[in-house]
């Protein structure tokens, strides 16, 4: 064999090793990437998507700042649902406990409410109150109204809530008044207090 012909084959081969090694690179590449692309979505299925987190994930709420006869601002959400979290007075306390002949359901027998809220206020301490701010006719969101003072929609009105939308009321417990479009009360989400001042809200002693 002749000098040029081995060199040209040398010259063959060396051309032929870098294309083996560049498609055994790129070969090696595609198919990690393919890999890592087949692995993201399995990887992700590991952590529970924003969605599912918020269907059934408790909320910390402070309500340090929250004074007699205020609704807390702005207003949390648990469950995708507006929370009403209300401050009373001694006077507003007390008008729950002997104001009940307009109520539809005073004593809660209706099953809106943990057990430990089946009470004139409808929740753990007298002066808070928890409530899904969602009307129980249509779900509208009723507005809160807070002093106890005639309003153009009931001139005897004792504070509590006014869906306008279709004119159901509700008092300062959340309990519907009789011969309105609402069938019920508003409902108290299951809640316990981590301190003074911080209400968890979707966690109680049947929750945790």
């Amino acid at each position: 064999m002749s000098e040029e012909s081995v060199s040209a084959g040398d010259s063959d081969d060396g051309v032929n090793r870098q294309r083996r090694y560049f498609l055994i690179g790129a070969t090696s590449v595609v198919g990690g990437a393919g890999v890592v692309g087949a692995a993201i979505p399995f990887v992700k299925s590991w952590v529970p998507s924003a969605r599912a987190r918020a269907a059934g994930a408790p909320i910390r709420v402070d309500v340090s700042k929250l004074r007699d006869g205020e609704m807390l601002g702005p207003m949390p959400a648990w469950r995708g649902k507006p929370v009403f979290i209300i401050a009373r007075d001694a006077a507003a306390i007390a008008s729950l406990q002997a104001d009940t002949e307009e109520l539809a359901d005073p004593d809660s027998n209706r099953q809106q409410q943990p057990a430990y809220a089946k009470n004139p206020w409808r929740s753990r301490r007298q002066e808070i109150g928890v409530y899904l701010g969602l009307c129980t006719h249509l779900g509208c969101s009723p507005k809160y109204y807070g002093e106890v003072q005639p309003e153009p929609f009931d001139p005897t009105w004792k504070g509590g809530f006014f869906c306008p939308c279709h004119g159901s009321r509700f008092d300062l417990a959340g309990r519907v008044v009789r011969g309105v479009p609402a069938p019920a009360n508003l409902e108290v989400p299951p809640h316990s207090y981590e301190s003074d001042s911080v209400i968890v809200i979707g966690i109680d002693e049947e929750t945790a």
